[in-house]
């Protein structure tokens, strides 16, 4: 007669994940009472959930001595690569999270450097969890290539494809140092035309403000520095006026280093606006920036300018 020996597969049931959590906090500790610790949970909590993994996984895990433990071979490869896997969850979690709350900020440097650092200390303290990273660019941000998640940009208006707030806008006037001033005597327009008159490249120039403040005689010429941190540097270091925009000139003003030896504006055709791309939702740490830059550009720095 004809033996036949039939073989059946049992598939197991998986262990939990909750179990696997608690064997490798038992084996890194190398017992069941810090485990507990770690977890919250009770010593025999962690007793029966290890003794439920044994059953599913059909072998030791622990080497039972009296009130001493160790781990058997396949209890140590198996506490080693859970050790691995669940660091790389953690940290993937913890990235996450953290991601939440950094944010890529673009904009001009003489923004980032005449305005934006004398309130970081301010925004420090009104959002000290949001992991601000300010990057100073004079070109138009590739907010997907660079990682740019908003940026401020001064322009007449915003590129299409954003989403948009305008943040405010600002006026143009001359300033310089006290003692320039006070040296040169400088109390009328038409003192200006024996002063050193710094040059940039925004649209408000000289022969419009001058224009403005109904001068016949054409500007003098003088230095063209371009960026608006040394023209305005030049001008914190007496050597000539220099057309400041109010934005980035109030803080000095206000601190003395610099003066209006002449009150006549012009009004800058260019705007700050918050832009941020509108493929992307807005996290809460974006919003809270938005915000906080929205109530900071809300004064005028010379309303009677």
């Amino acid at each position: 007669m004809r033996k036949i020996e039939i073989i059946m597969t049992v598939d197991h049931a998986r262990p939990t994940l909750r179990a696997l959590q608690i064997f490798e906090a038992a084996a890194r500790h190398g017992g069941f009472t810090a485990a507990a610790e770690e977890l919250g949970i009770t010593q025999s909590g962690v007793s029966r959930q290890i003794s439920d993994l044994e059953a599913v996984l059909g072998i030791p895990l622990f080497v039972r001595n009296g009130a001493r433990l160790s781990l058997t071979p396949p209890g140590e490869r198996l506490g080693a690569q859970l050790g691995e896997a669940l660091t790389r969850i953690w940290t993937s979690v913890t990235d996450t999270r953290r991601s939440e709350k950094v944010v890529t900020l673009s904009m001009l440097p003489s923004v980032a450097t005449r305005w934006f650092a004398p309130r970081l200390g301010r925004f420090l303290t009104d959002h000290p969890g949001i992991d601000l990273r300010i990057t100073a660019s004079r070109h138009l941000v590739d907010f997907a290539g660079e990682g740019v998640d908003a940026a401020i940009r001064y322009s007449p208006r915003p590129s299409l494809g954003l989403e948009a707030v305008k943040l405010g806008t600002e006026t143009v006037l001359p300033v310089c140092s006290p003692s320039y001033a006070q040296r040169l005597g400088l109390t009328a327009p038409k003192d200006l035309n024996r002063a050193t008159l710094l040059y940039g490249d925004i649209p408000e120039d000289w022969a419009s403000w001058f224009a403005a403040a109904g001068c016949e005689d054409p500007p003098p010429t003088g230095p063209r520095l371009g960026d608006d941190t040394a023209i305005l540097q030049a001008a914190l270091d007496h050597h000539g006026v220099a057309l400041g925009r109010s934005r980035l000139v109030a803080d000095d003003i206000a601190a003395g280093r610099l003066v209006i030896p002449v009150r006549v504006s012009l009004d800058a055709s260019h705007a700050y606006w918050f832009v941020r791309p509108k493929s992307a939702a807005p996290t809460k740490a974006i919003e809270a920036i938005r915000a906080w830059l929205e109530s900071e550009f809300a004064p005028d720095p010379f309303p009677e300018a």
